[in-house]
């Protein structure tokens, strides 16, 4: 079993070095997690539908230079199968939002023996023998719509005995969900145990539904909470004071959004406290939440997170905030100290 609580403050969000929505180079791509690892992050995320295991083998082969005792936390995840492409596919395109030289496809699949295979094509990828946390991808309605009910049972009668039997063989330390939303989470509780959920947007300074029953059940539970998504698909990372378009869930921010993220962003800076920095720091005041994992793909953006996540925010700050009833009054706050 992994100490979840060791995974450090701020992890690593290895989606973009997949060539999330645009070609990256392999150096740039390696520099941005040898630089992670000098910061001292020792969390790192990634996921075989990521550029269809080009951020997995980018992850690896830059972990094996600079963690030769494999120290390094590591999640990845099953779900999503991958497919050959049909020949002549130009890979120079973007094929679900990455522009990928890897020659695949991914598709849902959480069959038992499909998620066997995905691990063991991971471990490979990963130059690991053993992963320290496996979530299952993408599970749940948002994702399924209303093919939810038979993807669900697919997962727990074959997916999930996987996870397990992974876990009770001491090839995985932890198993849990990847997913962006938390009905589909409290549907897997009420039938199993996880230990772990990867939460993508879910809970962060804009929106903090999951306090109602889905973060006090995985108290309960003592399920923990990687929080991915920190800035709702950028709209929290730059705001909407400067102009141009900005996306909330991946998609062009409504108006009420947009309104909401202003008023925020003006008490941040009444308080000389950049918006980004808020929304990094906003989650780990929750007891469940052991990490944050921003996506980065370049040395610049990982000292750009470190130095957010280590920027001074004054008590005053969240108090505004929840007095002005932009975040919920049973939200906990950061501690200062």
């Amino acid at each position: 079993m992994v100490d979840l609580t060791a995974l450090g403050r701020l992890g690593f969000g290895a989606g973009s070095i997949g060539n999330l929505y645009r070609a990256l180079p392999d150096q740039e791509a390696h520099e941005a997690v040898a630089i992670a690892w000098d910061t001292g992050i020792r969390y790192f995320d990634t996921a075989p539908h990521y550029g269809f295991g080009l951020s997995e083998k980018r992850l690896g082969a830059a972990l094996s230079q600079v963690d030769p005792h494999e120290t390094a936390i590591i999640s990845t995840k099953v779900g999503r199968r991958l497919d050959p492409v049909p020949a002549g596919t130009d890979l120079s395109v973007p094929r679900q939002a990455f522009v990928t030289p890897e020659p695949f496809e991914s598709v849902f699949d959480y069959t038992y023996d499909a998620v066997m295979r995905s691990f063991e094509a991971s471990r490979w990828r990963l130059r690991r023998e053993r992963i320290d946390i496996l979530y299952a991808h993408d599970i749940g309605r948002m994702a399924h719509g209303d093919d939810h009910p038979r993807r669900m049972a697919e997962f727990m009668e074959g997916g999930y005995r996987a996870l397990r039997e992974l876990r009770a063989a001491g090839v995985v330390g932890a198993i849990g969900l990847g997913v962006n939303e938390t009905a589909v989470c409290e549907e897997v509780l009420a039938a199993g145990d996880i230990d772990v959920v990867l939460l993508a947007g879910r809970y962060t300074l804009l929106e903090q539904d999951a306090l109602a029953t889905f973060l006090p059940l995985c108290r309960q539970r003592d399920v923990k909470i990687v929080l991915g998504g920190p800035y709702n698909s950028g709209i929290l990372a730059k705001g909407v004071r400067h102009g141009g378009e900005v996306h909330y869930d991946y998609q062009p921010a409504p108006r009420h959004i947009v309104d909401r993220v202003g008023a925020i962003e003006d008490v941040c800076a009444a308080h000389g406290v950049p918006l980004a920095a808020a929304a990094l720091q906003f989650p780990l005041a929750h007891p469940q939440v052991v990490s944050v994992i921003p996506g980065m793909n370049s040395p610049a953006q990982v000292a750009q997170a470190v130095a957010l996540m280590d920027t001074a925010i004054p008590a005053a700050l969240w108090r505004d905030l929840q007095d002005r009833g932009l975040i919920r009054a049973d939200a906990p706050i950061p501690d200062p100290s």
